[in-house]
């Protein structure tokens, strides 16, 4: 069985509540991706064109900080799970890729989306990281029943 680390930003709850239900039904390791400054439900407003994420999504170098990074060496799979904004990944994942090194690694993207699914995330981000290895990713909404098999199988 690999070793697996799940990280996970979730700015409302959702993606968190994903997140620890695919850890504690499989055992996984669990990181949290928290952002220096919380995201308010102002901030997340996307009919804002003023709102933090908004600005934040309109510039693609910027960088959020993140609280803290974490070791992903002892890992082989280490699955990043995150809401869809401008049915992309949210900036804060880039800060995330960037602080860790996931050379050799086996990358997995899942998010959570009312609509928008992870082909464009997964696209976006292996164009922005091509030395990466990025494999199929998934959406889901609460049903995590074939996380196993997607994330040690495919």
């Amino acid at each position: 069985m690999a070793n697996v680390l799940v990280a996970y930003f979730s700015a409302s709850g959702i993606t968190k509540d994903v997140a620890e239900r695919i850890v504690n039904e499989n055992g996984y390791g669990l990181f949290e991706i928290e952002p220096v400054e919380k995201y308010t439900p102002a901030d997340l407003d996307w009919t804002d064109r003023n709102s933090r994420s908004t600005i934040e999504m309109n510039d693609k170098s910027f960088r959020p900080p993140i609280k803290e990074s974490c070791d992903v060496s002892d890992y082989d799979i280490v699955v990043i799970g995150f809401p869809v904004w401008w049915y992309t990944a949210p900036t804060i994942i880039n800060t995330f890729i960037e602080s860790v090194d996931l050379t050799g690694k086996t990358i997995k993207l899942f998010c959570t989306s009312g609509g928008s699914g992870i082909d464009k995330c997964v696209d976006d981000l292996q164009k922005t990281y091509p030395e990466l290895n990025f494999a199929k990713g998934m959406r889901f909404r609460s049903d995590v029943s074939k996380a196993k098999e997607w994330i040690e199988n495919e």
